[in-house]
């Protein structure tokens, strides 16, 4: 069990985070390569390929000997400060830039929890510059390889769990945002509960809480294991058939019209870019109550968002919904909001 402790000034000072940490996601995605989740299978098989057909083995066998599948990995590799948090070559400086006794500390406490440490882990403790630019190359060669072919469409998944999250806090406020981060966190005011490997207590002591989503983590939260780095909770956003595996078809327009019904479907298909109801009444030629029931179902399914703009109602597709019109490798969803 992870307990979170606020102060009375914490809850004045929890900060939503705008995008997915790159640096989060690239450690997270290693758990997941070794031991893939039954959501990342389809995903750690592409991986593997595209890590094959690269010549990266080299960089995995590194990677995975600082970030084994379970059990502790360096606080430094998911550095607190990152500059804009989807900014791969700002995390990458900075974990770079690790002081030597940052480094000895993570690396040592990762080498007492391994049967047979890496020898060169010793020369990564004390900061030798070689390791160092390895490691910096490892990373931007995984990330490129395995996570880069995907960050539009993660982009767009993380935006639409963030403005759920972000609605909920600004409307009921920060013990709000706490309660719905997921069933893996309960909200006990003044605690913070997750269930976790370990037992641990963090006392925020007036630091306040970034609560960071990540599409890489798997059902549960997680967060440093330094209680003196500033607080973070990278906590699984709300996932759909992320990854499909190669070779999935497109479907026909008729197996479409007969799975949802030629009018829902005919909306769906609309919904490349957002309309407001009385625009996607007009192109389905239909009144805007029938408009507004088959958004409403699409929205319901997760194959469709509605945001209110101003006076305004605006729905578009998700990626999922993309997904189902276009087949598994379609562009991901314009953020550029309008009407048609």
């Amino acid at each position: 069990m992870l307990r979170i402790h606020f102060a009375p000034a914490d809850l004045g000072r929890v900060r939503l985070a705008r995008y997915a940490d790159a640096m989060w996601e690239t450690v997270l995605s290693l758990h997941q390569l070794a031991r893939p989740a039954f959501f990342f299978t389809a995903w750690a098989r592409q991986a593997r390929s595209r890590l094959a057909a690269a010549g990266t083995g080299a960089d995995v066998r590194l990677l995975t000997s600082l970030v084994p599948p379970v059990g502790y990995f360096p606080d430094f590799l998911t550095p607190a400060t990152t500059g804009p948090a989807h900014d791969l070559e700002s995390g990458i400086d900075t974990v770079l830039s690790t002081g030597r006794r940052r480094l000895r500390a993570d690396v040592t406490l990762l080498a007492a929890g391994l049967a047979r440490p890496e020898p060169w882990l010793d020369d990564l403790a004390r900061g030798h510059p070689p390791v160092l630019r390895e490691l910096g190359a490892a990373l931007r060669r995984y990330h490129q390889a395995v996570l880069a072919p995907h960050v539009p469409v993660n982009a767009a998944d993380v935006g639409v769990d963030r403005r759920t999250r972000a609605q909920c806090l600004l409307d009921h406020g920060s013990e709000a945002l706490l309660a719905c981060l997921g069933p893996a966190l309960r909200w006990n005011s003044p605690v913070l509960e997750a269930e976790y490997p370990v037992e641990r207590d963090l006392f925020l002591g007036g630091r306040g809480l970034i609560v960071i989503p990540s599409l890489y983590a798997h059902r549960l939260p997680i967060t440093f294991a330094d209680p003196g780095l500033p607080p973070v909770l990278v906590y699984p956003v709300a996932r759909r058939p992320l990854w499909l595996p190669d070779g999935a078809a497109r479907p026909s327009e008729a197996a479409l019209d007969e799975l949802l019904g030629p009018t829902r479907a005919a909306a769906l298909r609309c919904l490349d870019i957002p309309h407001s109801t009385s625009a996607l009444a007009a192109r389905l030629n239909a009144s805007p109550s029938t408009a507004s029931r088959h958004a409403a179902v699409l929205r319901r399914a997760g194959l469709a968002a509605t945001e209110r703009t101003g006076t305004s109602v605006l729905h578009t597709r998700t990626p999922l919904g993309t997904m189902l019109v276009h087949g598994p490798h379609a562009a991901p969803v314009s953020s550029t909001w309008g009407t048609t």
